[in-house]
């Protein structure tokens, strides 16, 4: 299961403030959940985030978005992203 989290960041939150924030939601929160496999953090030139996430299957990614929402970080990662959008997809068979 692939998702795919897209986003922009909040007027006047700079880059260096949410790489720190999305280094602890990487290592306090998402490399916590069970059925995780990878997560990586790209940048588009046009100011696009995307967090990319493999998950094992689509019960664990859907259990860590509910948990994510619901904790302190995702409440953090809520106040200084816009634009929010999740895709997930299955592996082609």
């Amino acid at each position: 299961m692939f998702e795919i989290l897209t986003f922009r960041l909040a007027s006047g939150v700079d880059a260096q403030t949410f790489r720190a924030l999305d280094e602890r939601i990487q290592v306090e929160f998402a490399y916590q959940q069970p059925g995780i496999i990878r997560r990586t953090l790209g940048r588009h030139d046009d100011g696009r985030w995307l967090a990319f996430t493999i998950w094992a299957d689509p019960e664990s990614a859907s259990a860590a978005q509910q948990a994510f929402d619901e904790s302190d970080l995702g409440r953090e990662f809520a106040a200084v992203a816009t634009d929010v959008a999740v895709e997930r997809f299955r592996g082609a068979d």
